[in-house]
């Protein structure tokens, strides 16, 4: 992937830079599983910003920006490994349900629709990828 980036030229840089520090985020969150002390997660976001800040790209540095400000509810997903990724994914699913269900005439339909996608049993049949 490397080396046909860089030989697109600028663009082609610029894409392998934003995935670079992608990369180096998901290595961040990837933590909580690891049972990470506060030092190496210190150095992982320590590395992230120090890359983002050096790339030059005023969108990877607003990546940046955002995630140094919601950097306290993210230490605290690491330290607990809790998150309200669940309910979001659940909430993505209502929304993308509500939308395909747009102009349905009968809101008692369309909410019983969006029940029965979310339960329990059809949970495992979701594909939110």
């Amino acid at each position: 992937m490397w080396n046909p980036s860089l030989d697109e030229g600028k663009i082609g840089q610029i894409l392998l830079t934003a995935w670079i520090a992608k990369e180096s985020l998901r290595t961040i969150l990837a933590l909580a599983r690891t049972g990470a002390d506060r030092e190496q997660v210190g150095h992982a976001r320590w590395k992230f910003l120090t890359w983002c800040a050096d790339s030059g790209i005023p969108e990877v540095r607003t990546l940046a920006a955002t995630v140094d400000r919601w950097w306290l509810e993210i230490a605290a997903s690491i330290d607990t490994g809790h998150s309200n990724a669940k309910s979001e994914g659940i909430n993505r699913v209502i929304k993308l349900v509500a939308r395909n269900a747009f102009g349905f005439r009968n809101a008692d339909s369309q909410r019983l629709r969006t029940r029965c996608v979310t339960t329990r049993r059809a949970r495992g049949y979701l594909r939110t990828a």
